[in-house]
């Protein structure tokens, strides 16, 4: 029987919070009405989700914690944005909310323990709720209930997930994959395949033998219940010694949260650890400044001033605990601050606090949990040399598959603007009084191409400018044009080569050029095809990308003929380039299609004659293999971009 076919009621399915287009807001009140109202239903997908080798016991205690914890924190309203590709659904967001949360969970919760990791808080058993004496279960069901929760303990995760959505939430395949997705599950297809494995017997999770909120109570071992208590006395008792040496004043690490112990004392590095001493750069001294980048930026943010969250961020960042999370783009250094660092950003972000710090060399970002330090994470990039225009932004959070940026002092307005759609206005986004923008959807973690976000910044001198994420603290500045005169972007210049970006993500890109180096007339006369080469600049020199792409009429996006790494061809030093692509015409026809860039004054294919200027179209076979070479206008050879 499939999904559709069931006799019992529909229930609530996601809407924008999981599967729309726009931006859902969901806030504390409005989560919280649809976990009260759904709780039974919440509960039950919990506790089929989890794994079976829990214990039904604990299976029914975790599943209850994990409803009662899927609520935001705080009073603030929070941005519901999980999957921005698919249709709405028009439901409640809250609901579609508060079971992304519970599905997410459940599935960590099944995840193996890692020795060099710390468990996620859904592997540990649940401080809360807790029965204490006795043992909690569903009441038993009958022979065809304990065969189909024998054939589930046997799927994954993921397939059990799968299986659950489409028979007790009535969701069809392409909604269940979206909220796969939108709990972190990398395969959706393959658990949606091995959930296929078994029969659909969906009426059957209805029933009390999956029902965790109608439960049969035992009593635990009653001679090993007297053992735990000693026990847990004696170790209440050390605990509360320890507790008090950790947090006694002078050599100890407890005010310093995630950091790991001091080694060794050192007058320079324990001056760099001292909030008191950090640069604090006034509010307007961008104005006077001879120098517009990071050293104009003023310290900003409402936890400017919270003198112990700015230690820890310190201590963190000389001395990282194994607990730290640390990040760095490629080519930076991940070592202590020479000496005492510039303040640019405390504050409140999302569920976390966010300090950001500046060297000279690096921007680092420090961010915890608002309720304590563990889970801390240290990021690092380098940006040294930046100009105005790669120092205008950097990232605060990501979260739910968007990013939120802190923007400099001199900007005037900031916008988000599809590459992909670049006739259609930009949307304005919203900024705080501290610089912080409401946050978007980032194409950095995107699994498809349908959109691409850029950001767009007019700054005091009246210049726009576009950057994107690629996944850094510092969004990569696009430019267009000559490589010895780039230009800032239009998103025009990346219409049909915005997708190629994919391919610089987490290279420590500082800028990426788009060049539009030849136009092509087609051999079918179809149209005119335009041949452009992207070239991705990193803030450390070396590890440069090039992409040569044709981009014919009709297709969404260029085909990349060419790629070359650590090369200098597209750039200021080698302005120059060659690629070739096979190519199939409307009639079935198929040649070979290839372009240089001005200054190729003839291209040789191979068992072909030598064709004079920059452009060849010569017929060809499927899956013909072909050398490419050029002859520059001062009679150098060119071999073909690799």
């Amino acid at each position: 029987m499939s999904s559709s076919q069931s006799t019992k009621a529909a229930a609530p399915t996601g809407g924008a919070g999981e599967t729309g287009s726009g931006r859902s807001v969901v806030d504390v009140e409005q989560a919280e009405a649809a976990l009260v109202e759904h709780y039974p239903r919440l509960v039950r997908l919990a506790y089929l989700v989890l794994p079976p080798g829990l214990g039904r016991n604990r299976r029914v205690l975790t599943a209850h914690a994990l409803v009662q914890r899927a609520l935001p924190r705080g009073r603030t309203q929070t941005a519901v944005v999980p999957d921005q590709r698919g249709p709405g659904r028009g439901a409640d967001p809250g609901y579609a909310y508060v079971r992304r949360q519970v599905l997410r969970a459940a599935l960590e919760a099944g995840l193996p323990l890692r020795r060099r990791a710390w468990p996620k808080r859904s592997q540990l058993p649940p401080l809360l709720p807790q029965v204490w004496g006795l043992r909690l279960f569903p009441r038993s069901g009958g022979a065809d209930e304990l065969a189909l929760d024998q054939r589930l303990s046997a799927l994954s995760g993921p397939a059990r997930a799968a299986y659950v959505l489409r028979g007790l939430e009535r969701l069809g395949d392409d909604e269940v994959r979206r909220a796969l997705d939108a709990a972190g599950v990398a395969d959706a297809d393959s658990a949606l395949t091995e959930a296929d494995g078994v029969e659909a017997l969906y009426a059957l999770l209805e029933s009390p033998e999956f029902d965790p909120c109608s439960l049969q109570a035992r009593p635990t071992d009653l001679m090993r219940r007297r053992q735990h208590l000693r026990a847990a006395a004696v170790a209440a008792a050390a605990a509360l010694v320890c507790g008090a040496l950790l947090g006694m004043p002078g050599d100890g690490w407890g005010p310093d949260g995630a950091a790991a112990p001091p080694y060794a004392k050192n007058p320079a590095a324990e001056a760099a650890l001292d909030p008191a001493k950090l640069t604090r750069v006034a509010p307007t001294a961008w104005k006077r400044s001879p120098r517009t980048d990071f050293t104009a930026w003023p310290a900003r943010g409402e936890l400017s001033g919270d003198t112990a969250l700015l230690r820890r961020a310190l201590a963190v960042w000389a001395r990282p605990g194994a607990s730290v999370r640390v990040s760095a783009t490629p080519g930076t250094a991940a070592g202590a601050p020479p000496g005492p660092a510039q303040l640019l950003f405390a504050g409140e972000v999302d569920a976390a606090h966010v300090v950001l710090l500046y060297d000279g060399l690096r921007v680092v970002r420090y961010a915890e949990p608002k309720d304590g330090t563990s889970g801390a994470a240290l990021d690092f990039a380098r940006v040294d040399g930046a100009t105005a225009a790669e120092s205008g932004a950097v990232v605060l959070g990501r979260s739910d598959g968007n990013v939120r940026y802190l923007t400099a002092p001199w900007v005037r307005s900031a916008a988000v603007r599809d590459l992909l759609r670049p006739t259609g206005s930009a949307t304005g986004l919203r900024r705080g009084a501290d610089g912080a923008t409401a946050p978007f959807a980032s194409p950095a973690v995107a699994g498809d191409c349908r959109s691409w976000n850029a950001l767009q910044l007019r700054g005091a001198d009246g210049a726009t400018r576009l950057s994107t994420d690629l996944g850094e603290l510092i969004p990569a500045r696009l430019t267009a044009g000559r490589p010895a005169a780039p230009r800032d972007a239009r998103a025009a210049d990346w219409e049909r080569t915005a997708c190629s970006l994919a391919a610089a993500r987490s290279h420590g890109v500082r800028s990426v050029n788009a060049w539009g180096y030849a136009r092509q007339d087609l051999p079918d006369g179809s149209g005119r095809a335009r041949w452009v080469c992207t070239r991705a600049e990193t803030w450390r020199g070396g590890g440069s990308q090039a992409l040569a792409q044709v981009v014919t009429p009709g297709a969404p996006a260029g085909a990349v003929a060419a790629k070359a790494e650590n090369s200098p061809a597209c750039g200021e030093r080698e302005p120059r380039v060659l690629a070739g692509v096979l190519w199939k015409a409307r009639t079935g026809s198929w040649y070979v299609l290839a372009a240089g860039s001005e200054n190729v004054a003839s291209v040789a294919v191979s068992g072909r004659d030598r064709v004079p200027g920059n452009l060849a179209a010569l017929p060809a076979k499927q899956g013909e293999r072909l050398q490419l070479t050029g002859r520059l206008t001062d009679g150098a050879k060119l071999n073909v971009l690799h």
